[in-house]
């Protein structure tokens, strides 16, 4: 069930609901969505939105659980939208939220004003999402190792002590605080800046650290040599960014995890990346997809992902997980507001 579905996008097995059932049927997610329990014939004849006898709504409501729309989870309870169903309400009969103009300039706002470090402008993007959607806002991006150092920067805190900034073009910058076994001087740092734009720019970042390890002709250089040494010691492992997540209350918060094994199962998985990293980066780029009922692991099966595939020089998305009954419509134009403007940043 965890394919991407986009709105807009019908399928010749799709249902052809008539203006009666689907009237119910959008009543009834809608219900279920705010209330988080099994809706009946009676509550939506008295939410007053279906001019309908609740005689009607329930042979209605037999007729798209016949379709696999709908599911009753007990004999004597009403009924709730089943994975199929949410995929396809999402797809046939969804529109996207309005956000207010404000509120998409306090997104603009706040994603500018994070540094050019693309971690730090992840993390900000993880947290205006849960914030916007009170769910649990999710940022990514793959391995820097791939990426050509296109600018090397190297500038001096103190005779010991030097920051190397490797650029890799946009927003992704790898940062190295150096502590130095001899002291430099600002011209001794300038001359060896020179030398390293010369070896390394254009490079992938993976082989510029092999290089400040083994590149004989960077060890001819007595103050290279005193730079890469200690930039190998304060970087010793692959460059990979983390799943960023932000906003774990909020899925507590919620029925559907109260039960704290079940929180615990949902959390590991996250912390775990895989396979939500991987979800979230394969999907077409610049546009919002949704995946509702995650059926990769087991611990994610009650839950849906809305996330955006950025387009551009940086591999990464941004997303959201939730419940099946989340508010798709807002969380999806929340999702592509962030992932646009993010993309626009990077």
């Amino acid at each position: 069930m965890s394919d991407p579905a986009f709105i807009g996008s019908r399928r010749g097995s799709d249902p052809d609901l008539n203006g009666r059932l689907q009237d119910v049927f959008e009543a009834l997610v809608e219900a279920h969505r705010d209330t988080a329990h099994p809706v009946g014939a009676e509550t939506l004849a008295h939410r007053g939105r279906i001019p309908l006898s609740p005689a009607s709504i329930r042979s209605a409501l037999a007729e798209l659980e016949a379709l696999g729309l709908l599911e009753q989870p007990h004999a004597s309870a009403g009924r709730v939208p089943t994975a199929h169903g949410l995929e396809f309400y999402v797809r046939t009969l969804l529109a996207p939220a309005v956000l207010p103009p404000w509120l998409v300039a306090e997104v603009e706002d706040t994603l500018a004003r994070s540094t050019r470090d693309i971690q730090h402008v992840l993390d900000e993007a993880s947290r205006v999402l849960s914030a916007l959607t009170r769910q649990l806002g999710l940022a990514v991006a793959a391995s820097l190792d791939d990426d050509p150092v296109r600018a090397i920067e190297l500038a001096g805190l103190d005779p010991r002590r030097s920051l190397l900034v490797l650029n890799l073009g946009g927003a992704s910058v790898r940062t190295l605080a150096l502590e130095l076994d001899s002291p430099l001087e600002r011209e001794e740092l300038e001359e060896v800046a020179v030398v390293l734009r010369e070896r390394l720019c254009g490079r992938p970042l993976s082989e510029v650290r092999d290089r400040l390890a083994t590149d004989p002709d960077l060890a001819r250089h007595s103050a290279v040599r005193v730079v890469a040494r200690a930039a190998m010691a304060s970087w010793s492992r692959p460059v990979s960014t983390p799943l960023f997540t932000s906003g774990a209350m909020h899925m507590a918060e919620l029925p559907e995890f109260a039960d704290a094994v079940r929180l615990g199962s949902v959390l590991r998985a996250v912390e775990a990346r895989k396979p939500l990293d991987r979800l979230m980066v394969t999907s077409i780029e610049g546009q919002v997809a949704v995946r509702v009922g995650l059926d990769e692991d087991r611990a994610l099966a009650g839950c849906s992902l809305v996330s955006y595939a950025l387009p551009g020089s940086v591999r990464g998305a941004v997303g959201v997980l939730g419940p099946l009954r989340m508010d798709y419509a807002r969380v999806l134009a929340v999702v592509d507001v962030v992932g646009s403007r993010l993309a626009d940043l990077l």
